[in-house]
């Protein structure tokens, strides 16, 4: 369960496959009863527009409300960014319910297990999830209050930068997410969470590209030098889990700027150099399938001090695993022509 690490929230029909495909491969889509768009607009707004939001109200500040009103809304916004959140607040729950329920039913998404068996719901695992993309919408179908994986216990791991944002902080960590620090890291691990990160992180931005009818498309994976989490793992005695999401890169339009000194500077602050958008605008993305594949777990061996060799090894493996996933899956998720490059 987010936030409490209990139980899961869907109904039964909700989380049982939809079918197991001939290699084992356990296969399950988010089935809600009603499907209600209004609804869906409303969990999407909750869960993805809190940056639209807080610009809206700072440039209502500056040019229609009175002086009174415009430090009313600062302050307000001010006080968020640093107020406690209690992420196990009976609103937080219900509201992370509802946005994961109708949200990610919005989209026609797809989890794709390779072995189900393999996963221990005692156990804690870090998940290595790529792509990035403009956001990495499809992470969240992994969420413990989603039900799908057989764990009870899982946190998010995000940029430090997106629980600087008013309300979307306070959204976010209902939700299950918590910010991208090595201290979250192991304690979270030793608590026994498993814990998901997009290794590759925002850098994976900057090699994005529109160009989608060439003979081979590229999909670029920044996880070469990234030893961070294999490290922590490492030391954690967590099994490594590959998965790589297909078809996000269609969820949103985006535009980069071209002065790299500008996006050197956003970089800087840890904020996404690009900008993003989905239908009218508006932070609400196209719905456009996405297939997200979860590899069978790498065995760690528990190491306190482990050595550049010991950590190259793992890595090694870690990369070699999300390479096989990719290959295998590619052609069934409709992406014949995608290379996956390893920078």
């Amino acid at each position: 369960m987010v936030g409490t690490g209990g139980g899961r929230s869907n109904t039964k029909a909700d989380m049982m496959p939809e079918e197991e495909e001939e290699d084992g491969t356990m296969v399950f889509k988010l089935r809600t009863s009603a499907y209600s768009p209004v609804r869906a607009v409303v969990a999407l707004a909750l869960w993805l527009g809190a940056i639209h939001l807080n610009l809206l109200l700072l440039l209502a500040s500056v040019f229609f409300f009175s002086r009174r009103d415009a430090a009313l809304v600062v302050g307000t916004q001010l006080f968020l960014i640093f107020a406690p959140v209690n992420d196990t607040s009976r609103l937080g729950c219900n509201i992370a319910r509802f946005v994961y329920k109708h949200a990610l039913g919005y989209f026609p998404i797809t989890l794709h297990v390779q072995d189900y068996a393999a996963f221990d719901p005692n156990k804690a695992y870090v998940f290595g999830y790529e792509p990035h993309c403009a956001m990495p919408l499809g992470l969240w179908v992994l969420a413990a209050r989603v039900g799908f994986m057989p764990i009870t216990k899982m946190k998010i791991l995000a940029s430090s930068a997106a629980f600087y944002v008013p309300f979307q902080r306070h959204i976010w960590t209902w939700l299950g997410l918590t910010p991208a620090s090595k201290d979250n890291f192991y304690s979270y691990l030793g608590a026994g969470y498993s814990c998901a990160v997009v290794p590759g992180g925002l850098r994976e931005m900057l090699h994005m590209d529109h160009e989608q009818d060439s003979e081979k498309i590229w999909q670029v994976a920044c996880i070469r030098s990234r030893k961070g989490f294999i490290r922590i793992a490492v030391q954690s005695g967590c099994s490594l889990v590959p998965v790589f999401c297909f078809g996000q890169g269609h969820v949103y339009n985006w535009w980069r700027p071209g002065n790299k000194i500008l996006v050197s500077m956003i970089r800087a602050i840890k904020a996404p150099p690009i900008i993003y958008w989905g239908k009218f605008g508006s932070p609400i993305p196209f719905r456009s399938p996405m297939h997200v594949y979860v590899g069978r777990p790498i065995e760690v061996k528990k190491i306190n001090h482990p050595t550049t060799d010991e950590i190259n090894e793992v890595h090694e493996k870690f990369i070699m695993a999300l390479q096989e996933l990719f290959n295998r899956h590619k052609n069934k998720a409709g992406y014949p022509n995608l290379q996956l490059k390893v920078i």
